[in-house]
């Protein structure tokens, strides 16, 4: 058992453990209260006071105040409980901090919760090496360690130190850009591509800047970087080709607006509306579930039929064959009402319908409507349609056509059997 742990043990009296959880109890009450009263009217995606109050980051926060505050007042003994109480608290900031941040910017992403649990791994052992002491010797034998990158010789503590900087300058940076999104674009950008654009240059500058700061902190020379940019201009220009032209062309689609999300699009024989435009790639969502990803630099260079670029009406069509001898007028009165008695479809224009062929089978219609919703399906809506016409035209006395067959027998010799000669 290390000194450290064993002088703290030492100290442990039962009346200043008394005072000491009175003194804690009274720190997480008032933290607990102030986030109840201010986090009252927050969203549940919260950051600072999350869905419970207790599950942000300020509770915690506030509470590791107190308490180092109570820690510091404690003149008249050693406290015990306290100074256990702030390195616990220290690594449930650290957790909430990176937790709550992650899961705002990311929320649907696999590999917040590996990350999360990671950082809950590593900030409870250091508070528990913190409590026991042995953290500065754990430290010192980190820094003996080294690792070498050529004539330079780095510690495997300078290593952890800067990696460790670096996060938490990145999910600020984060948190930073998610809060400007939230509370500055939604008011100030209506357009929903434009407020993405911007939104990824914000978070892309803030990125940058804390990288920078994060590389400056742990002393790595700037100056060094125009090397590694170099590198990085020779890398896109010879094997990041693709990559680089799908980057730029999002952004020139999210400027341009030529493409906006929601609208309905048709790519490559893939008929779908837009659900979201990143940096890279594009979501187009069929009306059957299916969704596609394609690269922005297709939505530039390739034919892509924008079918709500003008106007948001969609055209459907449905056609039915009946019999020669069937009123044409009667036929176009059923198909047309049919369709307007459907509440998708809409009034102007009018659905309509006209005879398309005369086929040996009977008379060809096609009947011709509009919606305004496509993204609520059109096979369904389709579907009633059709439901329709066949009831109306069985109550009209009016018969779907069949297909005709004529069946010829030739005189053949008596030893040969007849065969039949099938013709539609």
């Amino acid at each position: 058992m290390s000194g450290d742990l064993s002088q703290l043990l030492s100290e442990v009296h039962l009346r200043t453990v008394s005072v000491e959880l009175a003194a804690l109890a009274a720190c997480l009450a008032l933290a607990w209260a102030i986030c109840r009263w201010f986090g009252r009217d927050q969203p549940k995606n919260s950051i600072w006071f999350g869905s419970h109050t207790v599950d942000g980051l300020m509770f915690p926060l506030l509470a590791l105040l107190f308490s180092d505050l109570a820690r510091r007042a404690a003149i008249g003994f050693q406290p015990v409980l306290l100074r256990i109480a702030v390195p616990v608290l220290l690594s449930l900031v650290a957790i909430r901090l990176f937790a709550r941040v992650l899961k705002t910017v990311f929320p649907q992403s696999a590999l917040v919760s590996l990350i999360e649990r990671t950082i809950s791994w590593l900030a409870w052992v250091g508070a528990a090496l913190w409590i026991v002491g042995l953290l500065p010797p754990v430290l010192a034998e980190l820094d003996q360690i080294t690792l070498s990158f050529g004539k330079t010789h780095v510690s495997v503590r300078t290593i952890f130190e800067g990696v460790l900087s670096a996060s938490v300058v990145l999910v600020i940076s984060l948190w930073i850009a998610a809060t400007i999104e939230k509370r500055i674009l939604q008011e100030a950008v209506t357009d929903l591509s434009m407020r993405k654009v911007a939104s990824n240059a914000i978070r892309a500058f803030l990125l940058l800047i804390g990288l920078l700061i994060a590389l400056s902190a742990v002393g790595v020379d700037l100056t060094a970087l125009s090397v590694l940019g170099g590198a990085l201009g020779v890398g896109l220009g010879l094997g990041l080709q693709k990559l680089a032209a799908n980057y730029v062309s999002g952004f020139v689609i999210l400027l341009e607006r030529s493409i906006r999300i929601g609208d309905n699009v048709k790519v490559d024989n893939f008929e779908g509306r837009i659900t979201d435009i990143k940096t890279r790639y594009t979501l187009v969502r069929a009306g059957n579930g299916r969704e596609a990803i394609v690269p922005n630099e297709t939505l530039i260079t390739s034919r892509v039929e924008n079918l709500s670029q003008a106007d948001r009406r969609f055209n459907l069509t449905t056609t039915v064959v009946v019999g020669h001898e069937s009123d044409v007028s009667q036929v176009q009165a059923i198909m047309t009402g049919a369709a307007a008695a459907q509440a998708r479809v809409l009034g102007d224009p009018a659905p309509v319908a006209f005879l398309m062929n005369f086929t040996p089978d009977g008379l060809e219609f096609m009947l011709n409507f509009w919606i305004a919703d496509p993204d609520k399906g059109k096979d369904n809506l389709r579907s009633a349609i059709n439901i329709a016409i066949l009831d109306g035209l069985r109550n009209a006395g009016i018969e779907i056509a069949q297909r005709q067959r004529v069946l010829r027998v030739e005189n053949l010799p008596n030893n040969a059997s007849p065969t039949g000669d099938t013709r539609l």
